[in-house]
């Protein structure tokens, strides 16, 4: 991004895009998918836009709508999409704006899955979600059931602080799940931390050296970067709401569409 000093550890939206659309094309067998998009919204337009070029890749058609801010009705792109006769509803927007159309689409009595990237992987969705009959799918850095030592510590400690104190709890969610922006603060924390060492000082540009050199193994899995800054990542979790008890459950582990 031509700033040495910018490192990020997520997903780059043509990556995620691309695991979206083979996920909508090679699980979710879709034809035909319903894209929407906030208006100038970087994160939503693009990621549809990365999703839009590999689905239409693999033979399928999109149709692309933005709304404009401030919206909080819904209720005419949930109908359009069905009009239209998709067979995913991918919309990768704000949490506040998912709870809505979430909200909508099971007044709606809607059947077709909804998709979205990993703004939806909050424990708001999961109470939004709670209940309902719909189908909802994200993309997420972590799968709290993989067992190996870190992954068990980092879990088991963690719940411990979400439960010593009903703010914490609170903060949360009210509940325990851990979501995937903790997990991405802690390994950026800890990447920082292991640049620190390795550097061996405190002075900025050693540190700044370090971090382009580091290979750290985080809860999200190996960290290192790339020449531009960005974390090597080449696999996402798909994860699907349980409806009836508000949980996740991880169903699938993929790689980009090829």
């Amino acid at each position: 991004m031509g700033n040495t000093n910018y490192f990020t550890l997520t997903y780059l939206d043509p990556f995620q895009g691309a695991v979206l659309a083979g996920f909508a094309t090679d699980h979710l067998k879709a034809k035909t998918a319903y894209c929407l998009a906030k208006l100038g919204d970087n994160y939503s337009v693009d990621l549809c836009r990365y999703f839009r070029r590999e689905f239409e890749a693999h033979g399928g058609k999109v149709i692309y709508w933005t709304f404009p801010e401030g919206t909080t009705d819904f209720g005419p792109y949930l109908s359009s999409a069905k009009n239209n006769g998709a067979d995913v509803f991918f919309a990768p927007v704000s949490i506040p704006s998912a709870e809505r159309i979430i909200k909508q689409a099971d007044a709606q009595d809607f059947t077709m899955p909804l998709l979205a990237g990993d703004s939806w992987d909050a424990n708001a969705i999961l109470n939004a979600a709670k209940g309902t009959d719909l189908d909802i799918y994200v993309t997420t850095y972590f799968d709290e059931e993989i067992v190996n030592q870190e992954n068990s510590e980092f879990v088991e400690s963690f719940q411990k602080w979400i439960n010593s104190r009903s703010a914490n709890l609170a903060n949360n969610g009210g509940n325990d799940t851990i979501a995937t922006a903790s997990v991405m603060g802690y390994d950026a924390y800890f990447t920082a931390l292991e640049a620190i060492k390795v550097a061996g000082s405190a002075d900025p540009k050693a540190i700044n050296e370090a971090l382009w050199k580091v290979n750290f193994q985080g809860i999200s899995g190996p960290v290192s970067f790339d020449e531009d800054g960005n974390a090597i990542r080449n696999v996402a979790f798909v994860k699907k709401v349980n409806t009836q008890t508000g949980e996740w459950e991880v169903v699938a582990e993929m790689a980009a569409h090829g």
